[in-house]
């Protein structure tokens, strides 16, 4: 092989790891109660990037635990608190969310997280915003 072939391949194979992490990213959650007057914008963090997977085209020749497919999802997190404005008196007007502190690789823990992308969702308000 020839060093600029070598110095190439070292070259992408860095760079694709670094263009490839899972991290925390910025996201904005809309939050709204039916009984309150209006929707919070919260912004937080969240797990977000590429995590390197196996190919599982060979599935009936491998065994079940090398199947699994890694996600981006928390290695450690904090939950915070934000109030709901414009709640009556009768209603809890807070609201408990995750921040990520960092991130991993690794199996999607439904304990904490929703490991199904479902695509009817939206993140917006119906409400006006406070």
């Amino acid at each position: 092989m020839t060093p600029f072939f070598v110095m190439s391949l070292l070259f992408g194979l860095t760079f694709s790891q670094t263009a490839s992490l899972c991290a925390p990213s910025e996201y904005i959650i809309h939050v709204e109660k039916r009984e309150c007057a209006y929707c919070l914008a919260i912004n937080t963090t969240i797990c977000a990037g590429f995590c390197m997977t196996r190919d599982s085209n060979g599935k009936k020749l491998l065994l079940k635990s090398a199947l699994s497919q890694n996600v981006c999802t928390y290695k450690e997190m904090l939950y915070q608190t934000a109030l709901i404005p414009g709640c009556p008196h009768h209603t809890i007007p807070y609201y408990s969310y995750p921040v990520a502190v960092s991130c991993k690789c690794g199996k999607c823990n439904t304990d904490y997280s929703d490991c199904v992308h479902e695509k009817v969702r939206t993140n917006y308000c119906t409400k006006p915003q406070k």
